[in-house]
């Protein structure tokens, strides 16, 4: 687990939802305890569960609700990486071996079928209804943008279904751990609809910059393939802003027409992205989606959570891996 700045308010809690989420294997097969951990030692933030421990403490939640609901989120975020290197046949992910470059594809996915089920588990656990609905929702919100990627994505340039695609890939994630965090607090409704508004803009913006630093980053610090979704013909937020800026370039309408685009290809248009000024604008874009984050945070009493999820906004459009 890498240690960010604004955990520090959470540090606490944020060590339990680490126990708790190594504990889903006690008593299952010794396999599955070794995936686990190893999914679990792979170097991640844990971004998700701060964000979570961060809200709720804001609002007031009930401390150990709280983190039986963020060890839910980041196990479902876990399960969701499983599944998700299996079906782009990842082998490497944070720089280290991926479970399906491992194991077989029926055992990468029944690893991953264990994880979402313990997750489903760990949220019954909060105890509320609401909050569950909210996260078998946002489950299917997510296979169902999988599926939508999988049959209907390659090759469209087009931004509604960009928009589509990364808030079922990841706002909605950050969208249902605000909401859940603020339904476990002593709040009204429409607060919780202004933290899903809020984990909304912050899930946006991440997917928006993580797609930034798949044309920005070098292999070895990003721990992928550079131009990862390009090579799969899905066109992300710097890719769309070429097009608009650059529509005849021959080289994109290979992707765009599932033409087969060779390296030669693919480093071609990778330059021309970066020197087209496509990438400013899709940070500018990620900008603004954090900036209406902040404004919906700047409504909340001052607090040691507010000034974190403050860090964490900042922190997200300004990260290089």
């Amino acid at each position: 687990m890498i240690a960010l700045p604004f955990a520090e308010p959470v540090q606490d809690r944020l060590q339990k939802v680490e126990i708790r989420m190594r504990s889903q294997a006690d008593g299952y097969h010794p396999n599955l305890a070794a995936a686990l951990n190893h999914l679990l030692s792979s170097g991640g933030k844990r971004i998700r569960a701060v964000f979570t421990l961060l809200i709720g403490g804001m609002l007031k939640a009930d401390p150990d609700r709280l983190v039986t609901l963020a060890a839910a989120i980041e196990t479902l975020h876990t399960a969701t990486l499983v599944h998700d290197d299996l079906i782009d046949g990842a082998l490497v992910r944070r720089g280290i071996p991926t479970l399906n470059a491992q194991w077989s594809p029926a055992a990468t996915v029944l690893t991953g079928d264990f994880v979402f089920a313990r997750a489903a588990r760990l949220a019954s656990e909060t105890e509320s209804t609401k909050a569950m609905y909210r996260f078998s929702d946002t489950l299917a919100t997510i296979v169902n943008g999988e599926v939508t990627q999988l049959f209907s994505s390659r090759g469209v340039a087009s931004r509604e279904n960009y928009y589509h695609r990364i808030y079922a890939k990841t706002a909605s994630l950050f969208e249902a751990a605000a909401s859940t965090a603020a339904i476990l607090s002593p709040v009204e409704d429409d607060q919780v609809q202004e933290m899903a508004r809020f984990g909304y803009e912050i899930g946006m913006a991440f997917q928006m910059v993580d797609d930034i630093l798949d044309f920005t980053g070098q292999q070895a610090t990003i721990g992928k393939p550079v131009a990862g979704d390009l090579r799969q013909g899905l066109i992300t937020l710097p890719a769309l802003y070429y097009i608009e800026h650059k529509p005849d370039d021959p080289d994109m309408q290979m992707i765009l027409n599932s033409s087969f685009c060779d390296e030669p290809c693919l480093s071609r248009l990778l330059d021309s992205i970066r020197q087209s000024g496509a990438i400013e604008h899709a940070q500018l874009e990620a900008g603004q989606s954090i900036q209406r984050a902040l404004d919906i945070l700047a409504q909340k009493p001052a607090c040691r959570e507010r000034e974190a999820l403050e860090d964490l906004a900042n922190y997200i459009v300004r990260r290089d891996i």
